[in-house]
């Protein structure tokens, strides 16, 4: 559990400093969304190795949303960075599309 601990802390750090970076030092993304879209998929999915349990792997999916919302309002500080409900909207749909899929193997 320890491991599965260390590796959520760097990923979703690893995330928050990619989404918080000044526009200037990042390269062109054409992708953004799907960037969003795949990065809390991966989280959600290192989030249920921590929280198996269908109560808790529910709370740490809407602590997830949360921590998204939170980035994208912190953007706002950010030289060149803004808010953008469309990244909410790719990060609620990476944490959706992963958590059904959970749902969905350990139905069948």
């Amino acid at each position: 559990m320890a491991w599965n601990m260390l590796i959520f802390i760097m990923a979703i750090s690893a995330v928050t400093l990619g989404c918080l970076l000044p526009a200037g030092w990042l390269p062109l993304l054409p992708h953004d969304k799907l960037l969003h879209f795949v990065a809390y998929a991966g989280l959600t999915v290192l989030a249920w190795r921590l929280a198996p349990a269908w109560p808790q792997f529910l709370l740490w999916q809407l602590g997830l949303l949360l921590a998204g919302a939170l980035i994208e309002l912190l953007q706002q500080l950010v030289p060149g960075r803004s808010f953008c409900w469309r990244d909410l909207a790719a990060n609620a749909a990476g944490i959706s599309a992963a958590a059904g899929s959970i749902l969905l193997i350990r139905i069948l």
